[in-house]
């Protein structure tokens, strides 16, 4: 017997499933302990994928880590913070989809009609010489430090998709960096570069070992601050418009820090470096990445736990609701990797020499994932690399990752001779 037709506007059984499924998750995601508790099937997941790439092997050229309990706790650290911050409060709105994949198409389109989609690194244009810098003295962690402050003098073109609205954020305009410096005769300098979040001297100094390599090494370090994070954030959360849904604020965020880490490295060239460093974490070691990329002369870059590929990263972290309309609206899947090529490390070949690019990454690693240092590492003709078996911040803890960032430094020429304290 043949089955009645639904009637005339009546949902199918594929959209009544869907819209199941969504409340479901909505259901979900508002109550953030049940939301936590999906971090151990992940985990299961992650971690049962690791037992097969050890049997196996991997074609990726990342190797496979022994699973002790310390490794399994990081990975499912990183995995309940994904989950935690997943929150509905954090998810575009209808109206979002339309606009970011408005801009995207147009801002594809004029990437393309320019040029710069096919040639990335004539997209970035080369910023003035620092002449208007103010000093003042800090204090954090037992150390004093100079903070100087400048006009950033980045705008977006008017007629790039986005440009009216990150010119609107005004604290933004307004550059910082933090300065440990050593008097008298000059030093190589290391230009030190946070992580998403930070931008706050404490955190900073912290995070980039900037007080042992400025101590312990000798050298000169400046930590600046990136687009709204620290002082120059909009929120409480630093950086919280730069990595979100606007795809395009994003594109912005990575041209202007490109353009203010330059204007530093020009700093500390005109105060009489003999040479300069390029060192970040995270978001830190996708912006040093990319200025490797651009910036001439450097003496070497050091990409600590990189991300080099957000579209990619946002396709993996997001809710499968979220990348299924993301896909509908025209932004992932094509016009968002298209748009984000003119930001991209991986689109631009380094200027610095192979011998002096190194990289370290973990492998517990899933808010990066191994598998974007992996990318770094094969656009950069398979350099030195540094595997640990940490999750995103097990590389504050790690003796091999602090003994390979002193390496690389020494290696490159930029140590004092005084003796390192691994």
């Amino acid at each position: 017997m043949s089955q009645p037709e639904p009637a005339p506007g009546a949902p199918s059984l594929a959209g009544r499933v869907h819209r199941r499924y969504e409340g479901a998750t909505r259901w979900l995601n508002r109550r953030p302990l049940l939301r936590a508790l999906v971090a151990a099937p992940r985990t299961a997941a992650f971690l049962s994928r690791t037992v097969i790439r050890r049997f196996r092997g991997s074609s990726l050229g990342i190797p496979a880590p022994d699973l002790s309990p310390g490794f399994i706790a990081q990975a499912a650290m990183d995995e309940t913070i994904l989950a935690l911050a997943m929150g509905p409060n954090r998810f575009p709105r209808r109206a979002d989809y339309e606009r970011v994949g408005a801009e995207l198409g147009t801002a594809r389109e004029l990437f393309e009609q320019r040029g710069w989609s096919g040639r990335p690194h004539t997209y970035h244009r080369e910023p003035p010489p620092l002449e208007h810098v103010t000093e003042e003295s800090g204090w954090a962690l037992g150390q004093s430090y100079v903070r100087i402050r400048f006009p950033s003098g980045y705008q977006p073109r008017p007629e790039e998709p986005g440009a009216q609205r990150w010119a609107g954020y005004e604290a933004n305009r307004t550059a910082s960096a933090a300065v440990l410096r050593h008097p008298g005769e000059a030093r190589p300098w290391v230009v030190a570069i946070h992580g998403f979040g930070m931008g706050i001297a404490f955190m900073d100094f912290v995070g980039l070992q900037a007080i042992r390599l400025h101590r312990d090494l000798g050298l000169n370090v400046v930590l600046p601050v990136l687009p709204l994070h620290g002082s120059r954030r909009l929120s409480r959360v630093g950086g919280e418009q730069f990595l979100g849904f606007d795809l395009m604020n994003t594109v912005h965020g990575l041209a202007q820090s490109a353009w203010d880490v330059r204007r530093v490295i020009g700093w500390a060239r005109a105060q009489g470096a003999p040479s300069v460093g390029l060192y970040g974490v995270s978001l830190g070691g996708y912006t040093a990445a990319l200025v490797a990329g651009i910036e001439p002369d450097l003496d070497c870059v050091i990409a600590g736990i990189p991300v080099v590929d957000f579209p990619t990263l946002i396709h993996a972290h997001s809710p499968l609701h979220i990348r299924l309309r993301s896909i509908e609206h025209a932004i992932l899947g094509g016009n968002a990797e298209e748009v984000h090529r003119v930001v991209s490390p991986l689109a631009i070949d380094a200027r610095v020499p192979r011998e002096r690019r190194f990289i370290y990454a973990g492998l517990a690693d899933r808010l990066a994932r191994p598998a974007q240092a992996q990318m770094l590492w094969s656009h950069w003709q398979e350099p030195s690399i540094e595997w640990f078996g940490g999750n995103h911040v097990g590389y504050l803890w790690s003796s091999a990752v602090r003994r390979y960032l002193v390496e690389a430094l020494v290696s490159s020429g930029l140590e004092r001779g005084v003796e390192a304290r691994s």
